[in-house]
């Protein structure tokens, strides 16, 4: 006989202009340099509390070159990520630390760190979704085979091509993915 194993669904967030605001100079989004730069928006923890009661796993998903970059310590990021861990009860960050130029298979729009998250929690990646503010974050979540969220912060830089919503905050996009996933529930019924 086979072992039957029970998939969960998930959220993908982006760290930076999702989760924290982004320190925006000259249109582009950058990380908050340190925990005295960290602003975590209001209505942030109670969408992550009710993803969490609908049943979601939490789990955040990060580029950072720029520690491969040399203006940014691993020390610094992790800081910030287990701020943001224990505030928001995310159940899982994963972090990509390259650069472009090194290829790897976990930088977005690579869909690296969601694969090997769905795998480390049985996530189906169907019935999940990824939200995010760069075109990086949307594509990976594309690749991946989940849906994708799309917070428009209006940075100066290319904007994803195509996503399933367009949000102003990551409430708004809570608030579809609860009432997306209720309606689904309902038709199932």
């Amino acid at each position: 006989m086979g072992i039957h194993t029970v998939t969960r669904r998930a959220v993908f967030l982006d760290r930076d202009g999702v989760l924290n605001r982004a320190v925006v100079h000259n249109g582009k989004p950058y990380p908050p340099s340190g925990l005295e730069d960290l602003e975590i928006p209001p209505g942030v923890g109670k969408a992550c509390r009710d993803l969490h009661q609908a049943g979601f796993v939490l789990i955040m998903v990060t580029n950072q070159p720029d520690v491969a970059r040399g203006t940014q310590t691993r020390a610094g990021v992790d800081a910030i990520n287990q701020v943001l861990l224990d505030r928001l009860g995310l159940d899982e960050i994963k972090v990509c630390y390259h650069d472009d130029s090194d290829n790897c298979r976990c930088r977005k729009p690579k869909p690296g760190l969601i694969l090997e998250a769905a795998h480390d929690w049985t996530i189906d990646l169907t019935a999940s979704f990824v939200v995010g503010d760069r075109w990086k974050d949307i594509e990976a979540g594309r690749r991946a085979g989940c849906s994708t969220i799309f917070i428009q912060n209006g940075y100066s830089e290319v904007s994803p091509k195509t996503f399933d919503k367009l949000a102003r905050s990551l409430t708004d996009a809570a608030d579809w993915i609860l009432q997306k996933t209720t309606s689904l529930k309902g038709e199932q019924k």
